[in-house]
């Protein structure tokens, strides 16, 4: 079920209703209500991949059950790759099988052996790396003693499926998300109205910023090798801000969502754009993947300690599991490896943690310095996704090698140039609204500090009315939706 779709807009109201109306008073019929909401929620995309959702849970409430009584390390470590076999054997089968089986056959050819092994035409379930990475979470803390394990499998089985972020973020751990499960929950007013106001940021970012964006970035992206190089980079810069658009909008929504029922999930991403270097915008995008990565691979092999070249093995690690993590696509390894080459001269000079505030802080007029360095920053950033976005790795190359020539000094040229120059205009009112709300946790939080109730109204009908005319409602998918 989509955010953006019709089904959505009846299926709250009524969950809603049902949750603070008729189990208003017993928080394990709460519990039990959002289990069957976020399988009801999740089986409308394909039911059958419901019972890859319970298995998981059944072990790894099972694996947790059986950590609380084992004492001896050997068998409490059995128990802890029982759950990540289990729960990184099916995300392999299902989002990378193929992968290695058309890469296997492909190193064979080199040495001149024909392999004949055919391809699955597997279906890849949506959300599956979000919630294994969930799940993961509370076996390996409950197995490093930072978390207790759950005796209510209701609880626990609505911490893995808990609708609102389960197919694409945030990546909930289970020491912040599963104790609120265990607490009674009250209505409160001015949060399910500053959760009401997260989810209109949210969908206007996914259905006009986002969705509009996608329509310049597919065309000029499908057909680049008709395009010079102006247009090409003009379909990057539409393509940086489809994918902020799309996931930080559905993160709002999730997270906004999520207040409606009183439950605080984590910040997913902080104005990543506005970052003075590469080592801030990785503390500012997709938050809840970076510091599940940081937490559980990254400081476990190391992190920043031992010698240089200890310190090179672990960044590029962190980087390629990650670019790994978002598809089984050489593209994605490349773009992960791009951004390790980002990082390291940062981390070696000892210069990643320097811009660890708010940009312009204390005022809304960034220095030059700060300006040239966003802008420094924003760029390398729009010839990353590049590879994220390209077909493969020729076409990100033949993309690159166009801009790179001189048909970047040419005048954009392609169809429908009024629509892109409104899009343009729309990204800017955008960029605009979130400089000014880049202190809060998201862009839009801001406008609960204009005092007049009456001029509220006006810019929430404001934002309304131009999600209405201008917003894309053809109920496009989410983009992680594929991760």
């Amino acid at each position: 079920m989509l955010f953006n779709s019709i089904d959505f807009a009846v299926f709250l109201p009524i969950v809603f209703f049902l949750y603070w109306f008729i189990a208003k008073n017993n928080i394990k019929f709460q519990n039990l209500l959002i289990v069957i909401a976020s399988y009801v929620f999740y089986g409308w995309w394909d039911w059958r991949f419901l019972s890859l959702i319970l298995f998981s849970t059944i072990i790894d409430y099972t694996v947790g059950q059986k950590l609380r009584t084992e004492e001896k390390q050997s068998k409490r470590k059995i128990l802890l790759w029982l759950s990540i076999t289990v729960n990184l054997g099916f995300l392999g089968f299902f989002k990378y099988y193929n992968f290695f089986l058309e890469n296997f056959i492909n190193a064979f050819s080199l040495f001149g052996m024909n392999v004949n092994a055919n391809s699955l035409n597997i279906i890849l379930p949506v959300g599956i790396s979000f919630y294994t990475f969930q799940t993961l979470s509370y076996t390996i803390d409950i197995y490093k003693k930072k978390l207790e394990p759950t005796k209510d499998f209701i609880a626990f089985s609505a911490f893995v499926c808990f609708f609102p972020q389960l197919v694409a973020g945030p990546i909930e751990r289970a020491t912040n998300l599963l104790p609120q499960f265990y607490k009674k929950r009250i209505f409160e007013y001015h949060k399910a109205v500053d959760g009401m106001r997260q989810i209109l940021w949210g969908l206007f970012k996914k259905i006009v910023i986002a969705d509009n964006c996608a329509e310049f970035a597919n065309m000029i992206f499908n057909n680049s090798a008709e395009m010079n190089g102006s247009t090409l980079f003009l379909g990057a810069i539409f393509f940086t801000f489809q994918i902020y658009g799309d996931f930080s909008g559905y993160s709002d929504i999730a997270i906004g969502t999520s207040r409606l029922f009183g439950f605080n999930l984590k910040q997913n991403f902080a104005t990543p754009y506005f970052s003075r270097d590469i080592a801030e915008f990785w503390r500012r995008w997709h938050i809840s993947l970076s510091t599940w990565f940081r937490d559980y691979l990254y400081i476990p092999l190391g992190g920043s300690r031992g010698s240089t070249w200890m310190k090179i093995r672990n960044t590029f690690t962190i980087f390629l599991v990650s670019g790994f993590w978002h598809g089984a696509n050489w593209t994605f390894i490349i773009w992960g490896a791009l951004n390790a080459l980002y990082f390291l001269p940062l981390l070696l000079l000892k210069r990643n943690r320097i811009n660890t505030d708010i940009v312009a802080q204390q005022t809304n007029i960034p220095t030059i310095n700060e300006i040239f360095s966003m802008m420094n920053t924003f760029i390398l950033t729009i010839l990353a996704w590049i590879f994220f976005r390209a077909e493969n790795v020729n076409h990100a190359f033949s993309y690159l090698a166009t801009i790179f020539s001189k048909s970047i000094f040419t005048v954009p040229e392609f169809q429908n140039m009024k629509d892109a120059a409104i899009t343009l205009l729309l990204i800017l009112i955008f960029v605009i609204i979130e400089w000014f709300g880049r202190k809060e946790k998201y862009g839009f939080e801001n406008i609960k500090y204009v005092k007049s109730s009456f001029k509220r109204q006006i810019i929430y009908i404001i934002i309304i009315f131009i999600t209405l005319i201008l917003g894309n409602f053809q109920s496009n998918e989410f983009i992680y939706f594929q991760f």
